[in-house]
């Protein structure tokens, strides 16, 4: 289901046209299932910023659980969820949110 006031990608080419038709913003795309408890609340935070967002960044949601979109469950090795991933300019943006070990 997901948020009522946020776009939900079901189809690969949903997806597609998203990452390759958003220019000049931050895509955010949230990977998830709208049955999960931590994507509900991530779809809620979301959804409140995302006007507030809007001048430099769209934000759309991925069903998991749809067939076609496990080509990008399988690319970006998502195991976690919800899973967040950053395009801009149709280019994935890696983002590196550090731990421990790397501070010392």
């Amino acid at each position: 289901m997901g948020s009522a006031l946020l776009p939900t990608l079901r189809q690969k080419r949903e997806v597609d046209a998203a990452i390759r038709d958003t220019l000049d913003k931050v895509l955010v795309l949230r990977f998830g299932r709208a049955d999960a408890a931590a994507c509900l609340h991530l779809d809620d935070i979301l959804a409140k910023t995302s006007w507030d967002v809007s001048k430099f960044a769209s934000v759309a949601l991925v069903d998991m659980d749809s067939e076609e979109i496990q080509v990008y469950i399988d690319y970006f090795d998502i195991t976690l969820v919800p899973a967040t991933i950053f395009f801009f300019n149709a280019h994935h943006m890696k983002m590196d949110s550090g731990n421990i070990t790397s501070l010392l």
